[in-house]
């Protein structure tokens, strides 16, 4: 897994290694820096290379190149360690002979001890420029920059950032910043976090400058994944500056972009006797709901079936079991008219997974969904769609019933029927930082419910009643907007019940239903629909090795 940190976290970090005595504040900001200059080359190697710049010539006249002009490069930065960083990147370029202006937010003066010290090796390099910013003026829009220039360095704030910037400064005393990275193409690199966006939460602090790349120390922080974090911090690069020693909190967050290949392959119980017989794989139940709404159930039970339970029934109403039964072939069925209906089937004590919601009709979920949940054996559940919102205007009547084994499945407008009041903390205009955020919410709900709750969307979160949580983020290189296609949730809720059928434990069946998700997604490609999903996971297996 890869770590995901809050502000807090990284500063705890760095504070220890610190205090350790085997690194110093110093030696951090040096690496910090280089590490940025590094990257900045890696993802452009061009600007390596002696300016060309292409003017007009005469009327008439073709253009014409003017070659071997140095590289400029403007750097902003900030009162804190983030502006010593910068201090530390203006150096470098200027010793590739770059030429370097540097604008400072605030009073040199004020400058934490570290930063300070760099903000003097600056100075003493002679030929240099240090234009003092007072806060009122970055704030107000009335920053100039003059000239021409090919990278902007964002060291203002970092993962600093604790109230609204409302100022995005202007360029030539006409065009905003966006305009700067998109007319002038002028590359943006933005130090640790592009500057106005929370670095626990992803949301955007007043305004913010958009980076082309973004580059982090250690580990990525939250708000690179959450929310509005992605689509401002460009492409993601995280440097090693040696604090992995450290990385040590059992309730950070972990984002699933390593393959989790071993949590794949193995059964982690035996569910019955002997590896060879299909129940031993685990039986899903998953209910369906009447005539013409049985599509999303048929999806959810085809992905259970796919991602290895060993046997997948479809629970449907009478007047539904025709249609069923023209449209699968490997899936069983079974009559469920009603709660007498169910608790008949549920007499199969060899069905440990249930899955309720995917086309199950609000009025039939209600009716299920407490004798599903009861009994004197707790079966693993998931609980999706239909099944929730059945429960949106009383919630606490479907927390009650919950236990340990179940797994909700909500989108955002799920998530704020069940939990109003959490889903408006989460909806309220960022004021002040760390922002409340996604993972501060989804754990809220978990605790609530007291089960394992998946929010969904690009930045799918998944926490338990613990305080564990995980980030399964599609965005950067895993990014896959055609997920966004009906009926892919159902499938997901699928997943996820035949990995409680297999036996893995409700967070990682979540965590690893997840991740196959997009990785199915990803895998197929532009042109997916929901059907397609299932049929992908063959390909994802035989490429992991599984």
């Amino acid at each position: 897994m890869t770590e995901l940190l809050t502000s807090a976290q990284m500063r705890t970090i760095e504070h220890a290694a610190i205090e350790s005595g085997v690194v110093t504040g110093l030696e951090l900001m040096e690496r910090a820096g280089r590490g940025v200059v590094e990257a900045v080359f890696e993802q452009w190697p061009e600007l390596e290379a002696a300016r060309v710049d292409r003017g007009a010539g005469p009327s008439g006249s073709p253009e014409y190149l003017q070659q071997n002009e140095k590289r400029r490069a403007v750097v902003l930065c900030g009162p804190g360690n983030n502006g010593g960083d910068g201090f530390v990147v203006a150096r470098l370029l200027k010793e590739r002979g770059w030429e370097v202006e540097v604008f400072l937010y605030g009073d040199a003066a004020r400058l934490p001890p570290d930063a300070r010290a760099n903000y003097e090796r600056w100075c003493a390099l002679g030929d240099t420029v240090v234009r003092a910013v007072d806060p009122p003026a970055l704030m107000d829009d009335s920053l100039q920059i003059d000239g021409d220039f090919d990278l902007l360095v964002d060291a203002l704030f970092g993962t600093g950032l604790t109230r609204p910037f409302r100022g995005l400064f202007t360029i030539f005393a006409q065009a905003d910043v966006n305009a700067l990275l998109v007319e002038k193409g002028v590359r943006s690199v933005a130090v640790d976090m592009p500057s106005g966006l929370c670095s626990d939460s992803g949301r955007v602090l007043g305004n913010a400058i958009p980076a082309d790349l973004t580059v982090s120390f250690q580990a990525a922080k939250l708000g690179h994944y959450l929310a509005q974090g992605a689509s401002q911090s460009g492409r993601m690069r995280v440097v090693d500056i040696g604090l992995g020693a450290w990385l040590d909190d059992p309730l950070r967050a972990e984002l699933l972009n390593a393959e989790p290949v071993g949590l794949i392959a193995a059964r982690p119980r035996e569910i019955g006797k002997g590896d060879g017989h299909k129940y031993s794989h685990g039986h899903a139940l998953i209910l369906s709901g009447g005539f013409g709404k049985t599509g999303a159930t048929r999806l959810a039970a085809r992905g259970a079936l796919r991602i290895g339970a060993g046997v997948v029934t479809l629970g449907v109403p009478p007047a539904a079991q025709m249609e069923v039964a023209g449209h699968i072939s490997a899936l069983m069925q079974r009559r469920v008219a009603d709660v007498d209906g169910l608790a008949e089937v549920l007499e199969d004590a060899r069905i440990n997974a249930l899955c309720l919601g995917p086309g199950l009709g609000v009025e039939r979920a209600r009716c299920l969904v407490a004798a599903a949940l009861g009994g004197t054996v707790p079966r693993a559940t998931v609980l999706d769609a239909d099944a929730l919102t059945g429960f949106a205007d009383a919630p606490e009547a479907l927390f009650s019933m919950l236990h340990a084994g179940c797994v909700l499945t909500p989108h955002g407008g799920e998530f704020a029927r069940l939990f109003p009041d959490i889903a408006a903390k989460l909806d309220a205009p960022a004021t002040a930082g760390p922002a409340y955020s996604k993972v501060n919410a989804c754990r809220e709900a978990a605790a609530r419910a007291g089960c394992v709750v998946l929010f969904k969307g690009p930045d799918t979160v998944i926490a338990a009643p613990d305080g564990r949580c995980s980030i399964n983020a599609a965005v950067y290189d895993r990014a896959a907007p055609w997920l966004a296609t009906a009926g892919s949730g159902d499938v997901l809720a699928g997943f996820i019940a035949g990995l409680l059928a297999r036996g893995f434990d409700p967070m990682r069946a979540a965590e690893i239903g997840a991740w196959l998700h997009v990785e199915c997604a990803r895998s197929f490609g532009p042109g997916l629909i929901a059907e397609d999903l299932p049929e992908e996971l063959p390909k994802v297996f035989r490429a992991l090795g599984v």
